[in-house]
């Protein structure tokens, strides 16, 4: 039976479903649960020594907590703590819940335990979380009753499975180039290089980036490349002391420098295409920059350039003449979100007209994974000399999953102002979804409402601090999409 409907919109945020009848997936949690049941009988509950007794599955995959005697609001851990950390990191035994270092997950679990200790019986909670760098994860987490006494609640029994869910979904293998292939990764992309690198097997050749006094820089290749493939990683988003304009100036000398040093092919992989937004003219004498970009591209020699998720596909594909691959993102999304929408429904938002196309098809990927129908709805907005505006909304989002996709989070305001629509027309979930994390400064304070339950973006650019230890980030790894890319246009090429 689900207890969602009986919960408050704080405990509804923190889980996805409630169970007073708890049925596992986990082959090992249902042990667990079956162990407690044995051990119960006609007990009010089990004790704490009964269930973690030495050689028992819950002793190896269970912790127990009793009440804080002098702080009955609080719990200390009485068990083992090795299988508690992945839920709430290292708390030694003896330690106070409240001092645990994940403290959404200690969140959480303090939820539970008064909950069970109010009604007395076991409750399964499902949801998914990620703690630091870890990969995001599906979790199912069993709290059940224990008695030391025969007559009080006073401890608790909790275990938890997690399911990785990331990596999986991106990973596209075999990924297998020619021999003579030369991989380049430049800096501010080294980390997202070395990830394309490993799933192509190929090593990262080495490249010299100088730069002078006067600001002026050199690039250049330390290995021969002549008559050589060569592919090189770039993304074009502001990294570090580099702006865009550097990025890409860097990216374009260095293409022309591999082609004039005899360099057979060059195809660039860029996870972030700068100024991709400004392909039309929306006001008298406006640039048409992604043309101006595509024309750069060709005019050092680019023989193929692949992205990911460009503001317009149809402007992207007519404004460059060489040879291009898109990526999207939306299957690993959908896969993402088909593992976190359990039995509620679930409603993809489009936070402006203009993205209108971008989230169907996201909607219909989602469809797809969770074999069942998916609604849409859509949010007006007006831009107009950096002033945002438009209230009109479109869609059915009450007590469903409202899922809000775009290419691009920023400053989050387009997101915020979708989120808080949402929420308004009583949403009971809002994940924000989006390929590129370029975050500026203002978007930790954009993005800072209690109501958005999760932010879920592509790894296409190296996500900075504060932003990267928000509990509610989920980081989704793309470079297996590339690496396949890759791998899929030198297989076409060598025919």
């Amino acid at each position: 039976m689900s207890m969602m409907a009986r919960t408050n919109a704080a405990l509804a945020r923190l889980f996805q479903r409630l169970d007073s009848l708890p049925r596992p997936s986990d082959q090992q949690l249902s042990d667990v649960f079956q162990e407690w049941l044995d051990r119960r009988r006609q007990l009010i509950a089990p004790t704490p020594e009964a269930l973690i007794a030495p050689g028992s599955t819950a002793a190896m995959r269970a912790f127990t907590f009793r009440r804080d005697a002098v702080t009955p609001q609080d719990y200390v851990l009485t068990s083992d703590p090795a299988p508690a950390a992945a839920l709430i990191g290292e708390l030694p035994a003896g330690g106070r819940l409240a001092a645990a270092k994940n403290r959404r997950g200690a969140v959480r679990l303090r939820r539970l335990f008064d909950m069970v200790g109010r009604t007395g019986e076991p409750i399964l909670a499902v949801f998914s979380t990620r703690y630091r760098q870890a990969p995001s994860a599906y979790v199912e987490l069993l709290v059940a009753p224990l008695s030391s006494d025969g007559r009080t609640i006073d401890s608790f029994l909790a275990s938890a499975s997690m399911r990785r869910l990331s990596s999986a979904a991106t990973k596209v293998l075999p990924n297998r180039v020619p021999p003579n292939v030369l991989l380049f990764a430049l800096k501010g992309s080294g980390s997202f290089g070395e990830r394309v690198a490993s799933e192509l097997g190929l090593p990262l050749s080495q490249v010299e980036e100088r730069t002078f006094e006067d600001g002026e820089e050199k690039t250049r290749p330390l290995v021969e490349v002549r008559g050589r493939d060569v592919c090189v990683v770039s993304g074009l988003a502001r990294s570090g002391d580099q702006s865009v304009h550097d990025r890409l100036c860097k990216l374009l000398f260095f293409i022309a420098t591999l082609k004039t040093n005899g360099a057979s092919r060059v195809t660039v992989a860029a996870p972030y295409l700068a100024y991709m937004r400004k392909d039309r003219q929306t006001k008298l004498r406006d640039p048409l920059t992604a043309a101006y970009v595509a024309r750069l591209f060709e005019a050092v020699g680019t023989d193929c350039l692949l992205t990911m998720d460009t503001h317009n596909l149809s402007a992207f594909q007519n404004a460059f003449r060489c040879l291009t691959v898109h990526l999207t993102a939306y299957e690993a999304f959908a896969s993402h979100f088909a593992n976190l929408a359990g039995s509620v429904e679930v409603t993809v938002v489009s936070p402006d007209l203009g993205g209108a196309k971008r989230a169907e098809m996201f909607r219909e990927a989602l469809e797809k994974s969770l074999h069942r129908p998916v609604g849409m709805a859509f949010m007006e907005k007006q831009r107009s000399q950096g002033i945002v505006s438009g209230d009109l909304f479109a869609g059915e989002v009450r007590g469903r999953t409202a899922v809000i996709i775009d290419d691009i989070i920023s400053s989050g305001t387009t997101m915020a102002r979708a989120a808080q629509a949402c929420a308004d027309r009583g949403a009971a979930h809002i994940h924000l979804c989006a390929s590129h994390a370029l975050f500026s400064s203002d978007a930790a304070a954009n993005l800072a409402a209690p109501f958005i339950d999760e932010i879920l973006v592509s790894d296409t650019v190296e996500v900075a601090a504060p932003y990267r230890d928000d509990e509610r980030l989920t980081i989704m790894p793309v470079a297996g999409l590339f690496a396949g890319a890759i791998a899929r246009f030198h297989e076409a090429e060598a025919r």
